[in-house]
């Protein structure tokens, strides 16, 4: 991403303030972080359709299961693998 500056724009001299915007790069403890918040968004998913939806349906219950695992996969191989 990069940094986004905040400053004055009516013409007083005041101080910047720099935020970075860069979500814990490069840290091993911010991406396991991510992971495990990942993950516990799929048990999340996974759980809330079983209650809602499927509660006495094994099958259609395994099958969306298992769809929802492959979506949560892929979009972790497309967006938070490390290249």
């Amino acid at each position: 991403m990069g940094q986004f500056e905040i400053g004055d724009f009516e013409g007083r001299i005041r101080p910047k303030v720099t935020i970075d915007l860069r979500l814990s790069q490069g840290t091993e403890m911010g991406r396991q972080v991510t992971v495990v918040v990942y993950a516990l968004a799929m048990v999340a998913v996974i759980v809330g359709v079983d209650v809602l939806f499927f509660r006495n349906r094994f099958w259609e219950r395994l099958a969306v299961n298992i769809g929802i695992v492959l979506v949560f996969g892929a979009f972790y191989l497309r967006f938070l693998r490390h290249p």
